[in-house]
Parts: C-alpha cells; structure tokens; sequence
C-alpha cells in the first residue's frame, strides 16, 4: 500500500509503517534541517522541502494512506498553549485540507496529550467533526509508547480515520498493549557501557551519533528527578538537548527542598545527558539509523520530535488487520521487530 507522509519529520513514523510493509512513496516537510536524515535513511522514498500551506493537492500523490504529526508545540505542557489560534496548531487544518482532497483509505495523525485539555476540547472535537465531514469515520487514543515496546514513559494522542465506504474487519482501531514486549534502558542501550561517547557544547564531531551536550544544568532541570535506573524504562526524551534525561549509570538525584534536587556527592561525574546515540535507540531507531546535523541540539530535536518506530510499527499492524489486508515484506533494509 502506497503511503503519503506530512510533517515528516526525521522519519520515525515512517520507519514504523515501512517496516510493516508499506510504501513511503512521498514525503514532506518544511524544515531544511531534517532533509539530509530523512532521505539518507528512506532513500526510495521522495522528499519535498516545502511548507504544507504552500502545498496544492495536485503536488501529492495518490495513495492509500497519508500519516502524519502535525507541529504539537501548540498543544503541549511546555509549549505556548496556543492550540488552535497558534499559526502552528493551524497546521492539523492544512493535514485535514491534504486528507479531504486526496481521499486515501485511511490516515493516521499523531500528537501530543495536551491536545486532550479540557480548554482545548472545543477545537478537538471541530477538528474531529471535519475529519468524519471529509468522510472518515474517526477514533482517537491516548497511547503510551512503554506498552509497545518502546524504552520509553512517551503519552501521545494517535487519530486514526478510514474511509467509510471501505468495508473492514470489525478489528479494534488501535493495537493492544503487549506487556511482555515491555523494554528497559538496559534492553536498548546496555550495549554501549563500554563505548565512552564524545561530550561537545555546539558541533557534531562523530559519525555514529553517540555524543551528548556537555553543558550546564537550570535550575529547572534540577527541580526533578532525572534519572532512571537500567532496570526501568526512560522518561520521555524531549526535543531538546538542555533538558534531555541523564543516563543510568548515575544514582537518581536527591531530594534536597520543594522543586529541588541535588546529585549524589561525590559521583557528580556520573551524570551526564544521554547520547543522540541513546536517545535514538530509547526512541526504537533501528540501530543503523543515523541523523545527521552540524549542531548538537539539532540532533537532540530531531529524535526527540519523533514518532517512535516501534509504536507506529504497531498501529500499522493494526491497520493492516482493520483493512483485512496482508502482503509481504520485501524491503530487505527492514528491520525486524
């Protein structure tokens, strides 16, 4: 099945749907900094730089389905809280605008769980009412990416519509979650205890991504806990490298105040920020899954703002099994999940 991918992004939710069989036939995203990585990694596929409002439908192919994860900055706890009257939370009406006039089988669109908020309410359903105007029916979940085989504490809002003249199975929109894929820090990046990363405050200076931002800490930062143990799975990697968790081989932080907490004396040396490198396998990036960027944050932005292939893997299975539909992998670049 033939795939149209919007806010594409680095790849992540289409690694997931590649690897499940389907054809990322084109892809689009307006931000010149993710192109290099995401055709690098989907060479097959084609890629167009160019900001969706300036995107005609004729540009787009025709396909069975379009993904994608509009900017979630609007509707998220750290963001404007703009929602729909930030020119960013316009956005999602640009995807519907693509979705209306293409008519694909189905669509699948990601998001943050802000967009859930009861302020935000009014415009979610909107936008849900003109999804099902446009002819879908529409379902929408708040999923945990940890109960899909992915490392990681990651909440996000998946909407998915099918077209309701296409006959399916009466199989549940959504993928069970599957406990026992349930994964650790240990499980994803144990591997690489003994490979020392590069620390950097501004430039890329490896191939492998495996370097982290070597640099201060707020004191917003030090308001929590940042640090999980092997044995556990990671909280959610951000889009951000300032921010971004420590790694396990440190002690968890201590309480020392309200919002306040301290590293364990004398093993201050231990805490340091993930790796690109780590951040990508916690997110359930094919190990050979390289980004690339001149500038660190960069990287850190670009795995943080990924849809984690493990997780769209799973909801394209389940599409898969709500279409009643059923073909080979034959890409033998994909990885096995």
């Amino acid at each position: 099945m033939k795939i149209v991918s919007l806010f594409s992004g680095a790849g992540g939710l289409d690694q997931g749907f590649k690897d499940a069989g389907f054809n990322i036939l084109w892809a689009n995203d307006f931000n010149y900094k993710v192109r290099t990585t995401y055709e690098k990694n989907h060479p097959n596929t084609t890629f167009v730089l160019k900001s969706i409002v300036d995107l005609t439908a004729d540009e787009v192919p025709d396909c069975d389905g379009i993904i994608g994860g509009p900017p979630c900055q609007s509707w998220s706890a750290a963001g404007s809280h703009g929602g729909a009257n930030d020119p960013r939370g316009q956005l999602f009406f640009q995807f519907l605008r693509i979705i209306e006039s293409k008519q694909p089988k189905f669509f699948v669109a990601e998001n943050v769980k802000g967009i859930l908020n009861k302020k935000n309410t009014p415009v979610f359903n909107q936008i849900k009412h003109l999804f099902k105007k446009a002819g879908y029916s529409v379902q929408a979940k708040l999923l945990n990416a940890s109960d899909y085989g992915v490392a990681q504490d990651r909440e996000r809002v998946i909407i998915l519509g099918i077209r309701k003249d296409i006959e399916t199975t009466k199989a549940d929109y959504f993928p069970k979650p599957r406990p026992s894929d349930r994964q650790t820090l240990q499980d994803v990046i144990g591997h690489l205890k003994d490979k020392t990363p590069n620390k950097t405050k501004n430039a890329s200076k490896r191939t492998d991504n495996h370097e982290y931002l070597d640099q201060g800490f707020s004191s917003h930062f030090m308001s929590r806990n940042r640090v999980r143990e092997w044995d556990e799975c990671s909280f959610t990697i951000l889009a951000t490298g300032r921010h971004c968790v420590l790694h396990p081989q440190a002690p968890k932080m201590k309480n020392v105040g309200k919002d306040k907490f301290t590293f364990e004396i004398g093993k201050e040396h231990l805490y340091r920020r993930l790796s690109i490198k780590e951040c990508a396998l916690i997110q359930s990036f094919p190990d050979n899954y390289r980004f690339y960027y001149d500038n660190i944050n960069d990287g850190y932005k670009m795995v943080g703002n990924a849809v984690p292939p493990m997780l769209a893997f799973h909801i394209a299975e389940q599409i898969k099994r709500k279409l009643g539909i059923a073909f080979e992998i034959t890409d033998a670049t994909t990885t096995k999940h």
